[in-house]
């Protein structure tokens, strides 16, 4: 039997993975308010650091 010669090309999208837009969540949180959110806990943790120990007797 002769042996194939056939060279084995890889296929048309080369492994890569494509994702579309069609998906809209129903939860939408602008970026602004995840900035607001993050400065506010940043807030909270320091206070609590400074604070929290006394109140708490820890």
């Amino acid at each position: 039997m002769a042996k194939d010669n056939k060279i084995q090309m890889p296929s048309g999208m080369g492994g890569i993975v494509r994702y579309f837009d069609d998906y809209k969540s129903k939860i939408e949180i602008k970026p602004g308010h995840v900035l607001v959110l993050i400065v506010l806990i940043i807030i909270i943790m320091l206070f609590l650091n400074t604070y929290g120990r006394t109140w708490f007797g820890i």
